[in-house]
């Protein structure tokens, strides 16, 4: 998304928002090698720890993490878009930046996922919500970037020493969406 957004506008800032969740220093890792690797502008890194709302939740805690054939919903984490805006939509404010983007793609069935509420947040934050995947597959996506290093994107919910583990629902949906883009799957997992 980061390189797509940088095609079409004057300067994209890369925000994350760390919140504690077992994915996420392989996650780190690997957008710090992708941002380098398309010459993106340097990645901004916002904390909001989420433990004392998810306290003893998978994502959390790496146990019973949601496997291959689980469906979507068993990876929901309520409320995860609307923090993830909130504490950028200040950052954006603080910056002047008049948009944020976020990587939803079509299907996502989660409520903080729809088109109404990133309008309507938008309008309460004054910022801009830009969902430019949200009608687009992971496969789709897929096919958009096979020119780009997509071994370094990163879609796992319980990474082994940094890689994708290659057994959770988020690593099934993506050896899929690589098979079905016919696009090799560079991708180094650990199982």
């Amino acid at each position: 998304m980061v390189a797509e957004l940088a095609r079409r506008y004057r300067k994209v800032f890369p925000v994350y928002i760390r919140q504690g969740l077992i994915w996420e220093a392989a996650e780190l890792r690997h957008l710090r090698r992708y941002l380098k690797a398309i010459h993106a502008e340097p990645l901004t890194v916002l904390d909001l720890p989420v433990a004392d709302l998810y306290r003893r939740h998978w994502s959390t805690t790496g146990r019973q993490t949601p496997g291959a054939k689980t469906p979507d919903n068993a990876v929901y984490l309520p409320g995860r878009n609307l923090m993830l805006l909130a504490k950028t939509a200040v950052f954006c404010a603080l910056h002047q930046i008049p948009a944020i983007a976020i990587g939803t793609l079509a299907g996502n069935p989660f409520p903080d996922a729809t088109p109404e509420f990133f309008r309507d947040f938008g309008r309460l934050a004054g910022v801009r919500v830009l969902a430019p995947f949200r009608r687009l597959t992971k496969t789709q996506v897929i096919r958009r970037g096979r020119r780009l290093p997509l071994q370094w994107s990163f879609s796992c919910l319980h990474p082994q020493r940094g890689r994708h583990c290659g057994r959770c629902n988020k690593c099934a949906e993506r050896q899929q969406a690589f098979a079905a883009a016919a696009v090799p799957d560079q991708t180094r997992y650990a199982g």
